[in-house]
């Protein structure tokens, strides 16, 4: 799952003089003013783009279909009295919650 908007990386790099960025393995790479070989953007950056952007629109629309899975599984539930439904319910969200999980930081 990508955790940044890519016009949040041009912007960051832009404003810093960083040019010609990529990822490469989920590490966001460029070159840094006047370097002619590329190097990981800092984390500290990563991390303060990441709080003053907050969630990025894929990772709203996972953690809307988690939250929609748990309510439509409670509600199926509840109708069957059956709690099957939650079970695949919880499995999905837990895959969610680990997907959203930044692993570089």
């Amino acid at each position: 799952m990508n955790h940044y908007a890519s016009h949040w990386i041009d912007d960051w790099c832009q404003d810093n003089g960083w040019t010609d960025w990529f990822i490469a393995r989920s590490v966001y790479w460029g070159f840094p003013p006047h370097g002619v070989m590329p190097m990981p953007i800092p984390s500290k950056a990563m991390r303060a783009i990441k709080a003053k952007q907050g969630l990025c629109f894929e990772e709203k629309v996972w953690c809307m279909a988690a939250v929609s899975s748990a309510i439509a599984s409670a509600l199926f539930s509840y109708l069957s009295s059956c709690p099957m439904p939650l079970v695949g319910a919880f499995a999905f969200c837990a895959v969610v919650t680990a997907r959203l999980e930044n692993e570089a930081f």
